[in-house]
């Protein structure tokens, strides 16, 4: 049975027997913050209860690596929506100790995107069109300058407002453990 399929009937169950009513909220964050966090499988239940967040307290962005890479990117346009749009004064970059992005080697993925059966034509025609993908797909070496790169992007972001906190921290994704890289008074 497909991943799908199975989601599916627990859903209908879900729905049906009204399992939904405890997470009902608005679509304003309680607490006025949005976190741009990894999407490391073991941060989704951790991290917020690390943090005594519950359902609609925060925006929670998740990339790989909690990583910011382009100023007028999808996370950026989502973190501007959160302030200005669904009132957020504040915000986290959290990465996390062990993230797999410190691993990625860009000259491996791309063997293996070769190897599912990615043709040198589009490799070729991506090139052409400018992409550096060795530089698009690559990893960081510290988890710690990775969070300070990202805080520092919002920070200095042409169309965020006076007033907005932007702190990086790191998690450890075993214990939830918060360490402090760059906090704003």
């Amino acid at each position: 049975m497909s991943i799908l399929n199975e989601i599916l009937t627990f859903n209908h169950k879900f729905v049906e027997n009204k399992e939904y009513e405890p997470f009902q909220t608005t679509k304003f964050p309680d607490k006025g913050l949005v976190i741009v966090s990894c999407m490391d499988t073991r941060l989704t239940e951790l991290m917020p209860s690390a943090m005594n967040l519950k359902n609609g307290d925060v925006k929670i962005i998740k990339s790989a690596g909690a990583v910011i890479s382009h100023p007028f990117g999808s996370i950026m346009r989502s973190i501007l929506v959160a302030i200005y749009e669904l009132k957020a004064e504040e915000v986290m970059v959290i990465g996390h100790y062990d993230c797999g992005m410190s691993n990625v080697n860009a000259d491996g993925l791309i063997a293996k995107m070769k190897d599912r059966g990615i043709e040198d034509t589009t490799f070729d025609t991506l090139k052409y069109s400018g992409l550096d993908l060795k530089k698009w797909v690559r990893g960081f070496e510290s988890v710690e300058d990775s969070v300070r790169n990202s805080v520092e992007l919002v920070r200095n972001h042409p169309l965020l407002p006076e007033g907005i906190k932007v702190h990086g921290l790191v998690i450890d994704p075993s214990t939830g453990k918060l360490d402090i890289v760059d906090r704003e008074e």
